[in-house]
């Protein structure tokens, strides 16, 4: 069954007797190892599917396994492996041990801008940056497993100060709401695996053997609960490569690749070197490029796809100029080699460089499609919708109760809303648990008092039959008995109002199946919902359009033609990292961007850039000098083309203007 696997993916996929990591170079089929792996200690060691999870860091990554698994196992075997983020794997001990953490089973998983108005009403401020930076740091504190009492010998500026300041108080309104952030799903298991023995007994003989994807990008938080899980025995294949190691302003922590050493010395070391996705011009440069940080773990990369095409270098005058060259170059090389627009992708090191390339393709009638667009999850009109289930599933969920008892409005207002609020606030209790105690008819008019319980009525009577029917049979009666279309044609323009009952009807049709195909009631489908729009915002079905992608977005992807723009000093490597001295971070994340192509890599940079309102001169970024030679200047530092090339495109270009259009 290992036949078709190169040496060192062989040995990979048989190691067992140990912790075992895995470098897998840029496009050296990493998947294939992980999967092969699964299925050749189900089939050939005789080891239970149900005791191994394979954790991934997006849905995508994780449904991609599950599919390419499934090929390989029985049916009854692949349904009963684990295959999930580390987000999922956390819900799933949340939820299983809720009371011993102070949970019940249904507690709500609280999207950014649930967080953003929690923290905007504690800290007593309005200003999104703030909001923002409040919930950046308190999220890193999280996610370093740093608790509110220990968060205030951290403060060393404005913002870490506010955060400290609120964050007990952040804490304490969560569990009142039974909620939880996106970190708390690996901090929960971690502090409860370190106080509940027996807890975490369970889970090492649910989980005998774990295999973890993507390793460089863990956090502090994610290592302690993969070596919770491993235990001393280390029974666990860690994939990674130190070279794409991009994410530590998200908190991700390169150096847990030296403290798998540290801790597990008995480590064995597998590396993938063989790349199966690029050109070896492609991969030479990127060699070389690489070379420049402090390594890890040595490893150079090769593959049988022969040198390739030379890489452009090519200098524009601004960065309308380097769009226009951008959509020139693209249109001409379509042309030329009768490619598709999917076969293209335009990478860059922030969004704000994708406004200028927005429009030049819009210019040059070329499709694009870009990543991280807003998530279909959260539009307003499925927000609303999953307010009314969120509510379903948690009666506590505060800002859920405000949401649904508001849209539409049910003659409850902002003054019934405060009343209740006040009064909830004394007792300590939900709004929702508040609205049918005795007291609250001193402090709500009686007509009001009536919608509001006429609500939440209707809302625990829904709650009760989700344990027993469909989603789709529930949905279909929630948007009835709401009268949600008629409110959207009495509250928007006609286009609008049926663009978003579209959308709707979109979001109860995908919801119905997805119960249907994974057998879970609407209760467990809420938070499946929480974790797709945290971990997969932005993905786009695959469409015959140019994908326009930020450096980070692009991780993971590949495609045959790439064009890497913007590449300047104090764009890539980005100015903070040069004031910081970080630039290896920035080294790797233009490592990620060249391994993206497999066949043709076009790299642009500008002479000048308007910074802070003012035009400045700006020098090609040192990344393009440190891919060593082999690279193709165009504009100024272009070398003259010889009169061979020029001749054989040339005859090139007449046989395709003089070949008859197809039929």
């Amino acid at each position: 069954m290992l036949s078709h696997l190169n040496a060192p993916q062989r040995e990979a996929v048989k190691y067992l007797d140990g912790p075992c990591l895995v470098l897998a170079g840029a496009g050296s089929g990493k998947t294939r190892v992980i999967t092969q792996k699964i299925a050749y200690m189900v089939q050939e060691c005789g080891l239970e599917a149900r005791n191994i999870a394979a954790i991934t860091f997006t849905n995508k990554a994780a449904r991609e396994m599950q599919e390419r698994v499934g090929k390989l196992l029985d049916s009854r075997s692949a349904r009963q492996l684990t295959v999930c983020t580390f987000h999922a794997l956390g819900v799933r001990i949340v939820r299983q041990e809720a009371r011993l953490v102070g949970l019940k089973p249904q507690f709500s998983i609280l999207d950014t801008s649930d967080l953003q108005q929690i923290l905007a009403e504690l800290s007593g401020n309005a200003d999104k940056n703030l909001i923002r930076g409040l919930q950046w740091t308190i999220s890193g504190w999280k996610n370093a497993l740093i608790r509110p009492e220990e968060a205030v010998k951290l403060v060393n500026d404005e913002i870490s100060h506010a955060a400290a300041k609120i964050y007990p108080a952040y804490e304490k309104t969560l569990r009142a709401y039974q909620g939880v952030d996106f970190d708390d799903l690996i901090a929960l298991p971690v502090r409860l695996f370190d106080t509940e023995p027996e807890a975490l007994e369970r889970w090492r003989i649910r989980l005998r053997y774990l295999l973890v994807d993507e390793y460089q990008d863990t956090n502090k938080a994610q290592y302690k609960l993969l070596r919770q899980l491993a235990g001393q025995r280390g029974a666990f294949t860690a994939v990674g490569d130190d070279d794409q190691a991009i994410y530590a302003w998200r908190g991700a922590d390169v150096e847990n690749l030296h403290l798998l050493q540290k801790d597990y010395p008995q480590l064995r070391v597998i590396k993938l070197e063989q790349n199966y996705r690029s050109s070896n011009r492609i991969l030479s440069a990127a060699n070389t490029l690489i070379a420049n940080n402090e390594k890890l773990f040595e490893k150079k990369l090769w593959s049988e796809h022969g040198l390739g095409e030379p890489i452009q270098i090519s200098m524009a005058r601004d960065p309308d100029h380097e769009a226009e060259l951008v959509a020139m170059k693209l249109t001409a090389h379509k042309f030329e080699f009768k490619t598709h627009f999917r076969d293209y992708a335009i990478l860059y090191r922030g969004n704000h460089q994708a406004r200028v390339i927005e429009q030049q393709l819009r210019n040059h009638h070329i499709p694009y499609v870009m990543s991280g667009g807003q998530s279909f999850f959260d539009r307003a009109e499925i927000r609303d919708l999953l307010s009314y289930l969120r509510l379903m599933a948690n009666e506590d969920d505060d800002l859920a109760f405000i949401r649904a008892i508001t849209t539409p409005r049910r003659g409850v207002g902002a003054a019934t809303l405060e009343a209740l609020g006040t009064y909830a606030g004394r007792r300590h209790a939900s709004l929702f648990a508040t609205v049918f105690e005795e007291g609250v008819s001193e402090h709500i008019a009686a007509r009001q008092l009536e919608s509001v319980r006429k609500f939440g009525d209707y809302i625990r009577q829904l709650s009760h039959r989700a344990h027993q029917e469909s989603a789709g049979v529930l949905l279909e009666e929630l948007l009835r008995a709401i009268g949600y279309q008629a409110w959207l044609m009495e509250s928007c323009e006609v286009k609008e109002a049926e663009t978003k009952w579209r959308n709707v009807r979109d979001f109860v049709d995908w919801l119905s199946r997805k119960g249907e195909q994974d057998q879970k009631t609407l209760h467990e489908l809420v938070q499946t919902i929480a974790l797709i729009n945290m971990l997969d915002k932005g993905n786009e079905d695959e469409a015959d359009a140019v994908q326009l992608a930020t450096l980070h977005a692009s991780k993971g992807l590949e495609w045959p033609y790439v064009y890497l723009i913007g590449v300047e000093e104090g764009m890539l490597p980005h100015q903070s990292s040069i004031d910081g001295d970080t630039i290896e971070e920035e080294r790797r994340l233009m490592y990620v961007g060249v391994t993206r192509a497999q066949r043709g890599l076009t790299i642009t940079a500008c002479e000048t850039r308007r910074v802070a309102g003012e035009r400045k001169m700006v020098d090609p970024s040192r990344f393009i000098d440190e891919m060593g030679d082999g690279l193709r200047r165009t504009g100024k530092d272009a070398a003259p083309v010889s009169q061979e090339e020029g001749r054989a495109k040339l005859a090139n270009l007449r046989a395709m203007l003089s070949a008859k259009p197809a039929k």
